[in-house]
C-alpha cells in the first residue's frame, strides 16, 4: 500500500481543503442559528445523525433550514461573531502560506457566515449553501444546489484545477459523513475529531483538539 504521506512529497504545492463547522470552526453553524428559532434540540438531533451517516445530508439539510423560515437576517452577524477558530487554524494558514500551498473550504453550512471569515483569513477558494432570504427574513428553503458528498468532491476537484494542483497532492480533511467523497479523493485523507465512520476510512484520524497536530506529519513526509 502507498504511504500518502510519503507520496505527498513528491509535490512542491499541496492544496488543501478543509470542512468548516466542527472542524475548521468549533461550532455547528446551523445549530446556532436554530437556538434562535427556538428549534435547537430538534435541529442538533438531526445535524448529530446526519454527521453519522444515518440520514441524507441533504434531505437533513432542509429539514433543518426550515425550521428557521422567519428568522430576520440580522441574527447571521450575531452568528458570526459567536463562531470561533478550532485551536492550531492559525498556525495552519500560516504554515501553508509561508510554503505556498492553498488552502480552501468546502462546507455543508452557509456562504453568509463562512464567506466573512475566509476573506479576514485570506482563504480564497469556499463553497457552501447558501439561505433563501425574502424581505430581510429567512424564508427556510436552502437557496441552489445543496453542497453534499458529491457537492465537496466536486469543489475539491475543481479548486485543484483551478490551482493546478493533482489530485495526489490535495489534502482533505473534514469529521462526518457528508465528508466520505471528498476524502475519498484526495491523495491524503484526515479525520479530524470525527465521527467513527469518518475515522475507520481515513489514511490519519486525529483526535483533536488541535487541528495543527498535522503540521508535524507533513513536516516529517516533507523533510
Amino acid at each position: 500500500m502507498t504511504d500518502p504521506f510519503a507520496a505527498l512529497a513528491a509535490y512542491s504545492r499541496l492544496l488543501m481543503v478543509c470542512d468548516v463547522d466542527s472542524t475548521f470552526i468549533g461550532q455547528e453553524v446551523i445549530d446556532l442559528l436554530a437556538r434562535r428559532a427556538g428549534t435547537g434540540e430538534q435541529v442538533a438531533a438531526i445535524t448529530a445523525a446526519a454527521m453519522r451517516g444515518e440520514l441524507d445530508f441533504a434531505d437533513s439539510l432542509r429539514a433543518r433550514v426550515a425550521t428557521l423560515a422567519g428568522l430576520p437576517i440580522t441574527v447571521l452577524a450575531q452568528v458570526r461573531h459567536e463562531v470561533t477558530l478550532t485551536p492550531g487554524v492559525p498556525e495552519l494558514l500560516e504554515w501553508a502560506a509561508e510554503n505556498g500551498h492553498s488552502v480552501a473550504l468546502v462546507s455543508g453550512g452557509f456562504h453568509e457566515v463562512i464567506d466573512p471569515l475566509a476573506a479576514r483569513l485570506g482563504v480564497r477558494h469556499v463553497r457552501a449553501n447558501r439561505l433563501g432570504v425574502r424581505e430581510g427574513r429567512l424564508t427556510g428553503d436552502v437557496d441552489g444546489p445543496i453542497i453534499d458528498r458529491r457537492g465537496k468532491a466536486v469543489a475539491l476537484r475543481q479548486f485543484a484545477a483551478l490551482e493546478d494542483i493533482p489530485l495526489g497532492a490535495t489534502i482533505a480533511i473534514g469529521d462526518g459523513a457528508n465528508d466520505l467523497d471528498m476524502l475519498a479523493l484526495a491523495g491524503l485523507s484526515v479525520a479530524f475529531a470525527a465521527k467513527p465512520v469518518v475515522a475507520e476510512r481515513a489514511d490519519i484520524a486525529l483526535p483533536g483538539p488541535r487541528l495543527d497536530d498535522l503540521l508535524p506529519l507533513l513536516r516529517v513526509a516533507r523533510g
